[in-house]
């Protein structure tokens, strides 16, 4: 995969503690005319703003608490030969950041310097456990299963003649945030896989489908299999409107018409597979959208003159949001209907239609959300990533550039995923000397026997296989994993089962 010099590029942002904002504010004045937010202080009128309060709360207060760990770490650094040193050390943890250090760590300090890549990971390690405990107990983003929110939208699904969403986002940290902010779409009325330049398996999500359409015939969830509604696939790859040259995604070498050309490919193979497997009544509906990693605003493809995916027509959010920033709300809904379809008013709208609308309305709540609190671009216009995710699951992650996903049963064929962000992090942390920290998950089903003990298994298989693909950096304690697992039919958190940082026993003679 082309990465042009990801790690080495000097626009490339060194992770959440060392941004280079100077470098940012020159792209961004050299690239005024390209990012085209208007500039003012006025909100739009379909801007939920109440909900862009409580997202940037959780936002704010998830990131602060990554974003804490190297000053802490540097002031426990400074004490580290003074007298009560570990009872000093871990009330300044607790208190900076809620945690406690590992003790086995912690005690060598008298005899060599602290091992201070070990307590990084650690420290990035348990603020994942805290992040995974408060999504799932109190629900932040008011997106649980059985939610108001989460119900009314799976309703609103089926009226757009929807039975499943399944959205693919690429890797890239700067989409982590995709289907809860940009989109604003319920987490649990959603299926997320994330892969590196959107580009999925076509196998595995053949395979999905037929779950679904499994369940409907036999337990009528969502619907009843003879309802004229469709599985809708959606691929959203992301490009750069500071810097389009060397922003954009990875996976493609920065080219925003390739990343766009590789996902319908992609969406068009799926398509072909289901209806060459189960016949053509056997359809699934289709859609491609490019995200603007700087203004989080969407181009939504339109379909071509022979149904297929337009690559050059598309529909601009942040051209709609500024050429009704000014109109009142019902006129501003009924230009974007004509803008879709030619209707008058959303009543009108129908199927996808209706869909896409709904889609255009959320955006503009979540680019008044980058107007207001990030000045209207992200200063981060790169990777700042705080950890990796490897395996299947991180229902929990949902915020910008806080997880590069890779998403693999194995690391053989996962590799290209996990190299791309092996190769961010080497720019984000190893050139600082600190470690990549690598959250492995596997979720699995308290209903299948066996199951949870088997995630134990892939848990481990994943690390071994990760530790003799990375030994280099591994040897360095430049990189260290922690083992999660999550039963996807229940509430609860995630659960760490092990660490590369754990206190190694001593053998018996």
């Amino acid at each position: 995969m082309p990465l042009r010099g990801l790690a080495k590029a000097k626009n490339f942002t060194l992770g959440p503690t060392a941004p280079m904002k100077t470098f940012t504010e020159n792209i961004h004045l050299q690239n005024n005319k390209v990012n085209t937010l208007r500039s003012t202080d006025k909100t739009h009128n379909l801007t939920n703003n109440s909900q862009n309060e409580k997202l940037y709360k959780y936002e704010n207060q998830i990131k602060s608490s990554f974003d804490k760990i190297v000053p802490t770490l540097k002031e426990i650094a400074r004490i580290q030969h003074h007298e009560d040193f570990i009872n000093t050390a871990q009330s300044i943890s607790k208190k900076n950041l809620g945690i406690n250090l590992p003790i086995h760590i912690l005690d060598k300090s008298w005899v060599k310097p602290l091992d201070m890549r070990a307590l990084y990971a650690w420290c990035a390690f348990k603020q994942h456990e805290k992040l995974s405990d408060n999504f799932f107990e109190n629900d932040p983003l008011d997106g649980s299963s059985g939610s108001s929110n989460a119900n009314d939208f799976e309703a609103f699904l089926l009226d757009c003649g929807i039975h499943l969403l399944d959205i693919t986002p690429c890797s890239d940290g700067r989409l982590a945030h995709s289907v809860a902010y940009v989109m604003r779409v319920p987490f649990s009325s959603v299926r997320r896989r994330s892969h590196a330049g959107a580009l999925f398996d076509i196998e595995n999500t053949v395979n999905r489908w037929v779950k679904t359409e499994h369940k409907r015939y036999r337990e009528e969830k969502p619907n009843a299999a003879y309802k004229d509604t469709r599985y809708l696939k959606i691929v959203t790859y992301h490009f750069s409107s500071v810097d389009p040259l060397h922003q954009g995604c990875a996976a493609h070498g920065s080219d925003d018409k390739l990343a766009a050309k590789e996902g319908r490919k992609k969406l068009l193979a799926f398509k072909e597979a289901v209806e060459n497997s189960f016949c053509c009544g056997a359809s699934v509906d289709l859609m491609l959208i490019g995200l603007d990693t700087d203004t989080d605003s969407l181009k939504i493809h339109l379909s071509s003159n022979d149904g297929k995916i337009d690559l050059e027509n598309t529909i601009s959010s942040l051209d709609i949001y500024n050429s009704t920033l000014n109109f009142s709300k019902d006129e501003a809904e009924k230009e974007i209907c004509q803008i879709i379809s030619g209707s008058v008013s959303k009543e009108q709208l129908n199927g996808l239609d209706k869909f896409v609308f709904k889609l255009i309305v959320n955006n503009i709540s979540q680019i008044d959300y980058v107007k207001k609190f990030h000045k209207g671009s992200y200063e981060d216009i790169g990777h700042a990533e705080r950890f990796i995710g490897v395996g299947i699951g991180f229902k929990e992650v949902h915020l910008r550039n806080l997880t590069y996903f890779a998403h693999l049963d194995t690391v053989e064929e996962g590799a290209p995923d996990l190299d791309v962000g092996v190769k961010i992090f080497t720019g984000l942390n190893v050139s600082q000397d600190l470690p990549i920290p690598v959250v492995i998950r596997f979720d699995y089903s308290g209903k299948v026997p066996g199951a949870k003990d088997r995630a134990v298994k892939d848990c481990i298989r994943v690390n071994n296989a990760i530790s003799i693909r990375y030994k280099s950096l591994v040897d360095k304690g430049l990189l260290h994993t922690c083992l999660t697992i999550r039963d996807r039919d229940n509430i609860h958190s995630a659960q760490i089962i092990g660490m590369s940082l754990d206190q190694k026993t001593k053998e018996a003679h």
